[in-house]
């Protein structure tokens, strides 16, 4: 790792590094100037320094990281109440294609309770192994042994990837695997690829959204990230299933948790934009909230839900659950249809991967267009009502474009 260094026969104390460093990572004790674990190498101190005494040091280098030790791509199954969920299907699609990029193949990870046909299911979507752990103490989920289960057959396999959902329960197990397993993890991820060399390109939203960061462990394996839900095509079944489910030895002492799970009550099951065919999505460029009835009539009618932008949100127009984009929903529909929607990245991003795209918009050089599938330029509060009207009385759709 680099370091900064300081030449003592150069260094006249002045003290104008200590003064530059915005972390207090520079100190001058005793007539020595030295560097402390707050430093981010951020070299302000070398641009303060009137003699040229201090210098960034990179002679020295970590471990060398030997890849051969690591092969194949780890999916970790997430099931509630015995019932395998949906991102786990998602992420055994991406993990088949990142390891056949590689030459490798895909295990995967499953803990519960009397999981057997659960397991050989799994099998059925081209995987070469299942791990599965099955005992009562697993029928919930529970951080401590879930965690301590994973790192020893992470230790065990060594695979050259890991890939969990960015669900609540994969956002809490994913970095205490990785902190136990000293390697890096990316969260949130909406894209991954690998390199020829291996190291795993992993993609998501930084800065608000405002960017898209490339990020890659070159240095540790395994290389783990998490995966946000429905941007991502799900496995399809294979005809002749190949794979095995194996069910590992379990330490009863790796059981042991400070949680005690005293029941299990569902939440109340609601509809959600995430699950929906057919979203009608409204911009801000509706210009009131009386357009969020009319896209509302318009969703309703094609049996469908009804999408927003976040600046709707932040207006209070709509709920939170409404939202999609980077900060909101991910979406993958048969159907979106914008309305009022100028095209933003933080938005595109949770919707582009739908089936079809239909947008109206008045401007003719809205980005949405650049997306789109299909586009209408004109005022939404003409065009939909139209629509609205055809889909009552049983007519095409295409009639009223036509029209217009």
């Amino acid at each position: 790792m680099s370091h900064m260094r300081v030449d003592h026969d150069l260094c006249t104390l002045c003290g104008e590094c200590v003064a530059a460093c915005p972390f207090d990572g520079v100190t001058m004790e005793s007539g020595v100037i030295e560097f402390t674990d707050s430093c981010r190498l951020c070299r302000l101190c070398i641009k303060a320094c009137p003699t040229g005494a201090i210098w960034l040091d990179k002679s020295e280098k970590g471990p060398v990281l030997d890849r051969s030790k690591y092969k194949d791509v780890l999916v970790f199954a997430e099931q509630r109440q015995g019932h395998i969920q949906p991102v786990t299907y998602e992420l055994i699609g991406k993990g088949l294609e990142l390891a056949k990029a590689l030459g490798e193949q895909v295990t995967v990870f499953l803990a519960g309770y009397d999981l057997g046909a659960q397991g050989k299911e799994l099998l059925n979507y081209g995987v070469s192994h299942v791990y599965l752990y099955d005992h009562a103490e697993l029928e919930h989920f529970r951080i401590e042994p879930y965690t301590a289960l994973m790192v020893e057959l992470v230790n065990e396999i060594r695979p050259n990837i890991i890939l969990m959902g960015a669900t609540p329960v994969g956002r809490s197990l994913a970095p205490r695997v990785a902190a136990r397993l000293r390697t890096g993890l990316t969260a949130d991820c909406t894209s991954l690829s690998v390199k020829n060399n291996g190291d795993l390109v992993q993609t998501r939203p930084a800065f608000g959204g405002n960017v898209m960061a490339q990020i890659i462990t070159p240095r540790h394996r395994p290389q783990m990230a998490t995966v946000r839900y429905k941007v991502m095509p799900a496995a399809n079944r294979v005809a002749e299933p190949q794979g095995q489910v194996t069910y590992p030895a379990i330490d009863e002492g790796l059981l042991r948790s400070g949680i005690k799970v005293m029941g299990f009550r569902p939440h109340q099951v609601t509809s959600s934009i995430t699950d929906a065919e057919i979203v009608v999505a409204a911009g801000r460029g509706i210009g009131r909230p009386e357009g969020l009835e009319l896209l509302g009539k318009l969703a309703g009618q094609l049996g469908g839900a009804l999408g927003v932008t976040r600046p709707l949100v932040e207006q209070g127009w709509a709920d939170y659950t409404q939202q999609i984009g980077m900060s909101g929903r991910t979406i993958r529909p048969r159907l979106y249809i914008g309305c009022g929607i100028s095209g933003a990245i933080q938005h595109v991003a949770g919707m582009r991967s739908a089936d079809v795209i239909f947008a109206i918009n008045s401007d003719p050089k809205a980005s949405i267009f650049d997306v789109a599938h299909y586009g209408l330029v004109g005022d939404m509060y003409e065009i939909v009502p139209l629509l609205i009207e055809a889909l009552q009385k049983g007519e095409s759709p295409n009639a009223v474009f036509q029209a217009g």
